[in-house]
């Protein structure tokens, strides 16, 4: 008997190494073209001067990029890397592929435990779902919060689910010390276990928002702000607790979460299944239900950008519900499981008719591309003269660390026509998508998303175009501008 029971274990871990190494393997393979890609927008803006900040002088505080709440763990993380392999993009993007693979894999086991009834198919076809699609996908590469929050917030609820109580709170204690955000999922999981009467272990799930509470006090210490700086506190928490924001945000997030990206087809799914079947009345399910609103309601809530990835860590359980559900609908599940897959996939290229984020898909690689091709143009040719522009290519022009220049040139942030002044170039470049056919040409619809994401493109930037163009670059959609300043020889 012990003999088949080592046996089973022993096939069990055969298995599982098969399936983290086919996840590793298709993200790996799959980003290859992109593994030297130069760092992109909160990477360049961020995470990536804190690393550094860890790496070269050991201050857990960054002293190159404005402090924030952010905990340091995924900093901290790069930095050790670094040290080790060296501080450049494929070394980033290595290691952040790393753990976006563990996320995949524990995406299955998750699903496993939440379809216990189903067979294994259903739980491959959960984490095939999360591998392919666009936010992942662009994600997994990307030095920044969501991808690691996503494994630990699932790895936290698939300890939880199997009664590891011990492990399912040091999973929460390292979602905590990723992202902030990520307190939502110990104070669910204490309170399930509350309304059980099972004290002892409810107050274990205390511990993250003590460590997180410690953070923030080293933080408010060393910088004189809960939130490290004043104006994180007035954009994160001020301004989004306008009523008529909370309610826009709210019903953005509902609408990537079930619509965008083929998410209705498995909407469609989870309906009928809910109608038709009990396979989301159990207790896991519940649970993970009551996470997902929880983590729905604290980032819609928290936070002035609304943002599609900071919805990653709930994903796991999002897809879980819909591989399961469309599975439960027998022979007839094959073509909408086939066309969620393949819609998810061609996503990674398809853009909306609206203002995206570009991390949203893979028009971040555009975006840098764009962004480099300027940079060499540049420096090739104007690498001696001081050039206006904007936050993020004042960092990429000025930080050669970033990977788009050599060495660093001589930048002036524009913040009004006047600024453009002493500037003998100015570059000026697309911050929203904006296809030709977009609702954002109707003026209700602009001003209602403007309330919830403002513009931010180049103040005063109608007043350049009475400047000479020099160079104009252009992807799919995406642009760049270079102006010339005429009056800057005769400063």
């Amino acid at each position: 008997m012990q003999a088949r029971v080592a046996e089973l274990r022993n096939a069990s871990l055969h298995s599982s190494a098969a399936y983290f190494l086919a996840f590793a393997s298709f993200l790996y393979l799959s980003h290859w073209p992109l593994l030297r890609l130069p760092y992109f927008w909160d990477e360049a803006g961020q995470f990536v001067p804190a690393a550094l900040d860890l790496l070269h002088s050991g201050g857990w505080i960054p002293h190159s990029v404005v402090p924030n709440i952010h905990p340091p763990a995924v900093v901290a993380y790069l930095a050790a890397w670094w040290r080790i392999l060296g501080a450049d993009p494929l070394t980033t993007r290595a290691v952040m592929l790393l753990l976006a693979a563990w996320g995949a894999f524990t995406t299955y086991l998750l699903a496993r435990e939440l379809c216990r009834e189903l067979p294994e198919a259903a739980s491959l076809f959960a984490a095939g779902f999360l591998v392919v699609s666009p936010l992942f996908f662009a994600q997994s590469m990307l030095a920044e919060l969501d991808a690691p929050a996503m494994l630990f917030t699932a790895l936290a609820l698939l300890l939880f689910l199997r009664e590891r109580m011990g492990s399912a709170v040091a999973a929460s204690i390292a979602l905590v010390l990723v992202k902030e955000t990520g307190l939502a999922v110990p104070l669910v999981l204490g309170i399930w276990l509350a309304r059980q009467r099972r004290w002892k272990h409810a107050s274990w799930f205390a511990l993250p928002a003590v460590v997180l509470a410690l953070w923030i006090g080293f933080l408010a210490y060393r910088t004189g702000y809960w939130g490290g700086n004043p104006q994180f506190t007035q954009y994160n928490v001020r301004y989004a607790f306008e009523p008529g924001r909370i309610a826009i945000s709210l019903a953005r997030r509902l609408y990537y979460l079930f619509v965008a990206d083929f998410h209705w087809i498995g909407t469609a799914s989870i309906v009928y299944t809910l109608r038709s079947s009990r396979l989301f009345a159990s207790r896991p399910w519940r649970v993970a239900g009551s996470l997902v609103l929880a983590h729905v309601l604290v980032v819609s809530l928290f936070g002035g950008a609304v943002l599609e990835r900071y919805l990653l860590p709930v994903m796991p359980v999002v897809y879980a519900a819909m591989a399961g559900a469309l599975w439960v609908a027998g022979q007839a599940r094959r073509l909408p499981l086939a066309a969620l897959l393949v819609g998810l996939a061609a996503s990674n290229w398809i853009n909306p008719l609206y203002p995206f984020p570009y991390e949203d898909n893979l028009a971040f690689v555009d975006f840098v591309k764009l962004h480099q091709e300027a940079a060499a143009w540049l420096s090739e040719r104007y690498g001696h003269m001081p050039i206006g522009t904007e936050w993020p290519m004042t960092a990429e022009l000025s930080r050669p660390e970033l990977g788009f220049v050599r060495s660093p040139l001589e930048v002036r942030e524009v913040l009004s026509p006047t600024d453009a002044d002493g500037a003998g170039l100015v570059v000026v470049f697309s911050r929203d998508w904006e296809p030709k056919h977009n609702l954002m040409r109707y003026r209700p619809v602009r001003d209602l998303w403007e309330r919830v994401y403002p513009d931010a493109s180049l103040p005063g930037a109608a007043a350049l175009l009475t400047l000479p163009r020099v160079a104009h670059f252009e992807q799919r959609g995406q642009w760049v501008d270079i102006y010339r300043n005429p009056r800057y020889h005769s400063q």
